[in-house]
């Protein structure tokens, strides 16, 4: 017993004195974090996704401390200007306005529509799928593989593979980029949220070329650009570019395209 109790003893004093020094030992090497951190990180919507280009909420807070962020660098709450005017009013600088965007998927080629090649039954991922010869089952080289990528990168469950598509649900999309960034395609694109009209194909090829893997597909054929009193469409390299700032809405081009690719 004396023995043990001798140990006992020396076990307590050892870990009081290694507490003891990790306790000497945070106070010289803490490093002080500035309050305007905490204070923003706690305004920051803390789903930590990345979007922002940094680590998560922490680290972008405390790059917007140190000014290397903007006040509004957090894709999440960009188009929320109460949550961005008490960031601007912590910062000292004036609020910034930011238009809300969401992502879109360019792709009308569902199940019923896009031509197979063969089909797939390795691991239900995009970026696989691409390493197939062929890259990908679809006839279609621009179509949406629909094996979900971007479905597990969004953090917000804002896309769903419908019909073999993946589709967007502008309401919850915090416009991250995380889908954008996956998508080996590259067939997904930030958009204005309130866009009325959106192209809905990525094909560059002409149109026997395009119909042929898809019966969705974009046929270059100019009616969009003609059917625009406001000058707002051009085609470029096969397929109509929108500029959302001659923009009206009027949805002409959407009525009169034979695809009906403009949605």
């Amino acid at each position: 017993m004396y023995i043990v109790g001798i140990a006992a003893a020396l076990v307590g004093v050892v870990g009081i004195v290694i507490g003891l020094l990790l306790g000497v030992a945070g106070e010289v090497f803490k490093v002080e974090e500035d309050p305007r951190e905490v204070e923003i990180c706690g305004l920051l919507p803390g789903n930590n996704c990345g979007g922002c280009g940094y680590a998560g909420c922490s680290a972008l807070a405390k790059a917007i401390v140190a000014g290397e962020a903007p006040v509004n660098g957090c894709p999440v709450c960009k188009a929320n200007t109460e949550t961005i005017g008490k960031i601007s009013d912590v910062m000292g600088v004036e609020a910034v306005e930011s238009a809300r965007t969401a992502a879109f998927v360019k792709c009308s080629g569902t199940c019923d529509k896009a031509e197979i090649k063969f089909n797939y039954y390795g691991i239900e991922d995009c970026k696989k799928a691409m390493t197939v010869p062929g890259a990908g089952n679809k006839m279609c080289a621009s179509g949406c593989l629909g094996l979900g990528t971007c479905v597990k990168a969004c953090a917000f469950d804002a896309i769903h593979i419908i019909d073999g598509v993946s589709v967007v649900d502008r309401d919850k999309c915090a416009a991250c980029g995380k889908c954008v960034e996956v998508c080996p395609k590259n067939i997904i694109e930030l958009l204005p949220y309130d866009a009325r009209n959106k192209v809905a194909c990525s094909n560059h090829d002409k149109g026997k070329a395009v119909k042929t893997v898809c019966s969705a597909g974009c046929i270059a054929c100019g009616v969009c650009v003609k059917q625009c009193e406001a000058e707002a469409i051009k085609l470029e390299n096969n397929l109509p570019v929108i500029d959302y700032e001659k923009c009206t809405g009027c949805g002409k081009c959407a009525a009169k395209c034979p695809s009906h690719v403009i949605v």
